[in-house]
C-alpha cells in the first residue's frame, strides 16, 4: 500500500459511521474550509521562518485537508481523491506544452502569459464568459486580493486600474504607509479589512462595466 493510499484509508476510517471519530463525522465542507485556510497560512509561516521540519509537518496537515474534502465528496457521490489527482495531472500537462509538447517558452514571464492564454481558451471551450477577475478568490485577505485583482486586470489591459502616482516606494515605506492607514481606520472606527474588501468589489464592478 502506498503512503497516500494509507492516508486516504485512515480518513475513510475516521469518517466511518460505525466506529469513526464523532468530531470528523460532524464536519462538512463549510466547517472544514476555515481549517484549510489556517493550514495554508501555517505552511506560509514555516516557509518564512525557514523551518524545514515545521514545513514538512504543516504540508502534511494541508494534505490532510485535501484528503478530508475529497472523502466528504466521495461520500456525497461527487468525486474521489483519485479524481482530484487526475484533474491536476491533466491540467499541469495541458498548461505546460513547452515541457510536454513542442511549444517554446523562453522565460517565466512568457510562461505566465501562456498559462493565462491556455486557461482562457479552456474557459471559452466550456462556454464560460471571459472574466480576468472571476477566479480571484473572495476568501483571500483583502490586501492579497487587491494585489491579485490589479495584476490580473493589468495583464488583461483593463482601463480601470488606479493611478499609483510617480512616487517610488520601497518595502519599508510602503509598510509604514499601510500601517498608518490602519491607525487612521482605528481612530475613525473603521474596519480596514472591510473597507478594502468594499474597494475591491467596486473595482471588480468597474472592470466588468457594472458601475459608472
Amino acid at each position: 500500500m502506498s503512503r497516500i493510499d494509507r492516508l486516504v484509508q485512515i480518513m475513510a476510517r475516521l469518517r466511518d459511521p460505525e466506529g469513526g471519530c464523532p468530531w470528523d463525522l460532524e464536519q462538512d465542507f463549510a466547517s472544514i474550509a476555515p481549517y484549510t485556510l489556517e493550514e495554508a497560512y501555517e505552511v506560509d509561516d514555516a516557509i518564512r521562518r525557514g523551518d524545514m521540519p515545521a514545513l514538512a509537518d504543516e504540508l502534511g496537515d494541508l494534505l490532510l485537508q485535501v484528503v478530508f474534502h475529497a472523502r466528504m465528496a466521495e461520500e456525497a457521490g461527487a468525486f474521489r481523491f483519485d479524481d482530484v489527482v487526475d484533474a491536476i495531472c491533466e491540467k499541469l500537462v495541458r498548461r505546460h506544452p513547452h515541457v510536454f509538447g513542442d511549444a517554446k517558452v523562453e522565460s517565466a514571464e512568457e510562461q505566465t502569459r501562456s498559462w493565462e492564454a491556455i486557461k482562457a481558451a479552456e474557459q471559452a471551450e466550456r462556454g464560460a464568459p471571459a472574466d480576468p477577475l472571476g477566479e480571484v478568490p473572495l476568501a483571500l485577505p483583502a490586501l492579497a486580493r487587491a494585489a491579485k485583482l490589479q495584476r490580473r486586470a493589468a495583464r488583461a489591459g483593463a482601463a480601470a486600474l488606479p493611478e499609483p502616482g510617480d512616487e517610488k516606494l520601497d518595502a519599508a515605506a510602503l509598510g509604514e504607509r499601510l500601517f498608518t492607514l490602519v491607525a487612521a481606520a482605528n481612530r475613525d472606527g473603521l474596519d480596514p479589512e472591510q473597507a478594502l474588501r468594499d474597494a475591491n468589489a467596486r473595482f471588480v464592478a468597474k472592470v466588468r462595466g457594472e458601475s459608472s
